[in-house]
């Protein structure tokens, strides 16, 4: 629960800090978010993969 309340604290202030930056600084910084997780995901799903578990 701790970590729930924690993830909503941190998510709050991303969101009003982007409302602060201009909207290409935004956007920039949104795309190499993005660009972050889609690498985490497609390593996780190698890793999976490979390994036999699920």
């Amino acid at each position: 629960m701790l970590a729930l309340v924690m993830a909503l604290l941190v998510l709050g202030a991303l969101v009003g800090a982007a409302a602060y930056l201009p909207l290409p600084v935004t956007l920039v910084v949104g795309s190499l978010i993005a660009a972050y997780l889609l690498v985490f995901a497609a390593r996780e799903r190698s890793r999976r993969g490979r390994t036999g578990r699920g």
